[in-house]
């Protein structure tokens, strides 16, 4: 009995299995093109009608990812693979063209190469990070000695996270400017990005414009990078160097981010008294290079096109236009500490945006 039952399911499952797995295909062939066709002759059937044809039973195994569920292909027409196979070549060669070569790769997202611009003396421009109308002269006219004087719980708890922090940095780099600038500007590129993020989704979820603080935000970011991008011809960083990146930077995120949930003024606070730092840092950077302990080689190109600086510019020139670029990032972070972000706060401030 068991075995009449077992025999019974199995022959209900396969019925209801086998037209979508499985199949037998009749395979004819055409005398007058050669071509073999084929025709479904369900499960347990793999016989012509016409006991004349020559025929070969094949069972397919369907593959319902590839769309095919009741039916199976028997063969290819050899002059369909024939076009498909011309039609790639065609693509691929099309794509090689408009690489400019088998050897490039397209740099946009969308496949298109991006347009081509120029610099003001005609040569060509060969930076895809940023582009000529985002270079910009630093304001060297700002006061670097502005420091805002802890009051409240929230501004105290800030400056000396701020100070703790240093202590380490202080020890593990001591005079290696060179690398303190690198690693400082891995971790300062870090809060633009955060806070920009955080306050593009509470634009999102309030259905409220953010007054241009998105924007600021999201640009001070993408100075600081533009900064590690400068340093990293300066200073090339070792494997340790490296490790200690990702592990600084991994926290730092982290510890930024949940900060910000909780406390925006706090975040902002915390980024204004590390700008602080930042620009004394570079004012020792500075003093080790006029004392000749830190040769002063020929500013990276980049740092060229990018700040507008003389051809002959050197490292201390780059130093300076970092410095006071660490000093607004210092004044606006500060600000916002003070200011919510509302719609006209920074034009209450006097930012148009571009930092």
């Amino acid at each position: 009995m068991m075995t009449r039952g077992a025999t019974r399911m199995t022959r209900v499952v396969m019925g209801h299995m086998g037209p979508r797995y499985f199949s037998t295909t009749v395979l004819r062939n055409d005398p007058g093109t050669g071509v073999v066709g084929g025709a479904a002759a369900g499960l347990l059937h793999g016989f012509p009608s016409n006991p004349s044809e020559k025929v070969a039973v094949t069972w397919v195994r369907h593959f319902s990812a590839m769309g095919s569920r009741s039916a199976s292909t028997a063969a290819l027409n050899e002059k369909q693979q024939e076009k498909e196979s011309s039609d790639k070549k065609v693509e691929n060669t099309a794509t090689a063209a408009a690489n400019g070569g088998a050897g490039k790769s397209v740099v946009s997202y969308w496949g298109v190469p991006p347009s081509k611009a120029t610099k003001p003396d005609g040569t060509e421009w060969k930076w895809n990070c940023f582009r000529p109308w985002e270079t910009y002269e630093a304001d060297m006219s700002i006061d670097l000695t502005k420091h805002h004087a802890p009051v409240t719980f929230l501004d105290k708890f800030a400056y000396w996270t701020v100070k703790v922090l240093r202590f380490p940095t202080d020890v593990f780099f001591q005079r290696r400017y060179g690398c303190r600038a690198m690693m400082l500007e891995t971790v300062a590129a870090v809060p633009g990005m955060v806070g920009g993020m955080l306050l593009h989704c509470k634009s999102l979820r309030r259905f409220e414009q953010s007054g241009g603080w998105i924007k600021a935000l999201l640009e001070e970011a993408e100075n600081e990078r533009m900064h590690l991008m400068t340093f990293m011809e300066v200073a090339k960083p070792n494997v340790y160097e490296r490790a200690l990146v990702f592990a600084v930077q991994g926290v730092f995120f982290n510890a930024y981010f949940a900060a910000y949930l909780i406390s925006p003024k706090l975040a902002h606070r915390i980024v204004g008294y590390l700008e602080e730092e930042a620009v004394h840092s570079y004012t020792e950077f500075l003093k080790e290079l006029d004392n000749g302990n830190i040769e002063n080689v020929p500013a990276p190109a980049i740092a060229i096109d990018y700040w507008r600086l003389p051809k002959d510019a050197t490292l201390r020139d780059v130093v300076l236009v970092v410095r006071a670029d660490e000093a607004h990032h210092r004044d606006v972070n500060h600000y916002a500490s003070v200011r919510t972000h509302k719609a006209d706060d920074l034009d209450l401030f006097g930012i148009d945006g571009c930092i």
